[in-house]
């Protein structure tokens, strides 16, 4: 009795010890003090949006060659240009078709409750110089800039400045023109299959920093902006989130179940990547592990080198419910009557400079500057009423982002049957680890 006693403390404690080594406690952990550093000590706080930036920069150092590895291995691997071809079509169809759905759902919550009726906001008082940055980016944020921007100026530019469409599209022509090369194309598919390996051993080397810069981003976020600074807009905030929250209940979540796909589980599974998101507003944060962790669940290699990238450009759930949402309440706020036929213009214009808004912090504020610039009604100085808690909405918008775009990699998988189920069930379900290569061990 005595040995079995021992045994089951010893059990507990080990769980204790494995549990509070983890990543998403020690994520969640940064998170909670971030906010008090930021909230206590505001100039300290402040201070600390450096360790925030590091942390973005260098995952973003290795996204571009994480993304050529992958997609190169899918394509020549597959030798199947139809194929990718088929796989491209059906996630762009996915893509327009949810977040169309996303642009009609912000739109009516924010009809449906009103937060800016009542404020009665002269924007001419505004101080229009704060945003001055993103309305003069917008100026260039055309549809056509948007398309030409995808054609990187040399090969290693689009490397150089992280540009996601751009890397895509070169490593789709690499990868084909590999396939072409037959047996004579093996050794070196399996030289940038090994380099791949040493990339996600990289990415997981740069994971356990994830403490530090969530910390740092959020600790900055509190500091600068100020919780106070939520009081005057808690109903736009209220509003957005609320609409992000029924629109992954009510939209996501069915979708996932059509897929076969548990979405509790599914929470669970990527609660990592979720809470370094929140902590650094940014869902690039995490691209190259949603990869990994993709694949590793039951996602082929191709499924995943395409849709994840391509959806982190075409596929923004929550950066489409933000738009709409913060476009229509600054007009209510600043008491511009907007017929049917402009909301309606709202969307057809959001329809595609929503395309533009990569998963960055900031770049949202830029796509509303552009649509609000489309729609002279509203003044664009009214930016300016949102820009002091536009960083709070931008958590919101990148979680709904990566949860939806790491569904839509299931829905695409399962429609081309490249959805190894007993994987999902033994990773996801049973969480037992499949064997991977030591590159891949955190």
């Amino acid at each position: 009795m005595y040995t079995n006693s021992y045994e089951l403390k010893a059990g507990v404690g080990i769980l204790k010890k494995d549990f509070f080594k983890s990543l998403h406690f020690q994520v969640f952990a940064s998170i909670i003090i971030g906010i008090l550093v930021g909230y206590l000590y505001p100039s300290v706080g402040e201070s600390m949006k450096p360790l925030g930036d590091a942390f973005i920069k260098l995952i973003k150092m290795i996204i571009g060659p994480i993304i050529f590895c992958t997609i190169v291995c899918g394509i020549a691997g597959m030798g199947d240009m139809k194929k990718v071809g088929r796989v491209g079509g059906k996630a762009l169809l996915y893509f327009e078709a949810v977040t169309t759905s996303s642009l009609f759902f912000g739109i009516f919550l924010v009809n449906w409750l009103q937060p800016g009726v009542g404020m009665n906001v002269d924007a001419s008082t505004l101080d229009s110089a704060s945003v001055a940055m993103y309305t003069t980016g917008a100026q260039t944020h055309t549809v056509g800039e948007f398309f030409m921007n995808i054609i990187p100026n040399t090969v290693v530019d689009g490397f150089a400045k992280g540009e996601i469409l751009q890397i895509l599209l070169f490593s789709v022509m690499f990868g084909w023109a590999l396939s072409k090369f037959g047996d004579k194309g093996k050794m070196l598919l399996g030289v940038i299959g090994d380099v791949s390996h040493v990339f996600f051993g990289i990415v997981d080397l740069i994971m356990r920093l994830a403490p530090i810069g969530t910390f740092g981003a959020m600790a900055f976020t509190i500091g600068k902006y100020g919780i106070a600074s939520l009081g005057p807009l808690m109903k736009l905030l209220g509003t957005f989130y609320f609409a992000c929250f029924l629109f992954i209940v009510l939209v996501v979540w069915p979708i996932a179940k059509w897929a076969g796909i548990s979405f509790t589980k599914y929470i669970a599974y990527f609660k990592e990547e979720l809470l370094v998101v929140f902590g650094t507003a940014s869902s690039e944060s995490v691209l190259p592990r949603m990869m990994e962790k993709l694949e590793r669940v039951g996602c082929s290699k191709s499924i995943v080198g395409l849709v994840i990238p391509t959806g982190y450009s075409f596929n923004l759930d929550g950066t489409s419910i933000y738009l709409t949402v913060a476009a229509i309440f600054l007009a209510q706020a600043t008491n511009t009557n907007l017929t049917f036929m402009q909301q309606f213009t709202i969307i057809a214009v959001l329809l595609l400079t929503s395309k533009g808004a990569s998963g960055v912090t900031g770049s949202g504020f830029i796509v509303l500057a552009a649509t609000l610039s489309t729609i002279p009604s509203i003044p664009v100085g009214a930016l300016a009423l949102i820009f002091g808690v536009d960083r709070f909405m931008t958590q919101g918008r990148a979680l709904t982002n990566l949860i939806g775009n790491g569904i839509a990699t299931f829905v695409v998988a399962k429609w081309e049957n490249e959805l190894d189920v007993e994987k999902l069930k033994q990773v996801m379900y049973e969480h037992k680890e499949p064997e991977i290569e030591p590159a891949h061990i955190a």
